[in-house]
């Protein structure tokens, strides 16, 4: 099964929906507004992932928190992934043990279909 973490008014995130709908394939969706992932799947993403690629530093919770002044090293932006999940870059992905971060066309029609 493939899980888009996300929230319903990104526009990354509207892009995907509409692309796994448009080719009729089922998600499930884990909105960042409702719920925050675990301290474990925040781990396995990093580690199939990278952090730099996961942790959205020119997002408006990245500005509004002044997380910039902090200068955060990888365990700094993990602790506040794993307590913000607005720091996310969207959508986040999830399907066979595989992370795909961020919305690129080409990438999901090679991933996806």
């Amino acid at each position: 099964m493939i899980t888009v973490f996300g929230i319903k008014t990104c526009g990354s995130v509207q892009k995907a929906l509409k692309f796994f709908k448009e080719n009729n394939i089922e998600v499930d969706f884990f909105d960042f507004k409702k719920d925050t992932p675990s301290k474990q799947r925040v781990e396995s993403w990093v580690k199939k992932s990278d952090i730099n690629v996961l942790f959205n530093s020119k997002g408006t919770k990245y500005k509004n928190l002044q997380l910039k002044e902090l200068n955060l090293d990888e365990n700094g932006k993990f602790k506040w992934l794993c307590k913000e999940p607005m720091l996310f870059k969207r959508p986040v992905i999830e399907f066979d043990d595989k992370v795909v971060v961020a919305f690129d066309e080409e990438i999901y029609k090679k991933t996806f279909l």
